[in-house]
């Protein structure tokens, strides 16, 4: 455990980013898992969709880096076209 002030909230800080991550990448490999999972062609862009969004925002929020998720959705994308 730390001693001083400054490295116990910096503690306090990493933790509350962490889970704030942990939220954000949750949900587009939740996304992205749904959307390999999807039997027909029109259910799985409908849910790709979903998971576009999902891996913008984990993007924009620096959860995940811009080429990742651009390498991500291009990955899902070509699966969910070859149903």
């Amino acid at each position: 455990m730390p001693n001083k002030q400054n490295a116990k909230k910096a503690l306090r800080q990493n933790a509350k980013r962490r889970a704030r991550n942990m939220v954000r990448k949750d949900a587009f490999r939740d996304a992205i898992r749904n959307a390999n999972k999807a039997t027909s062609k029109e259910e799985a862009l409908k849910i790709a969709r979903a998971a576009q969004k999902a891996l913008d925002k984990a993007s924009k929020t620096r959860a995940i880096r811009k080429k990742t998720a651009a390498r991500k959705l291009s990955r899902l994308m070509k699966k969910v076209n070859a149903k």
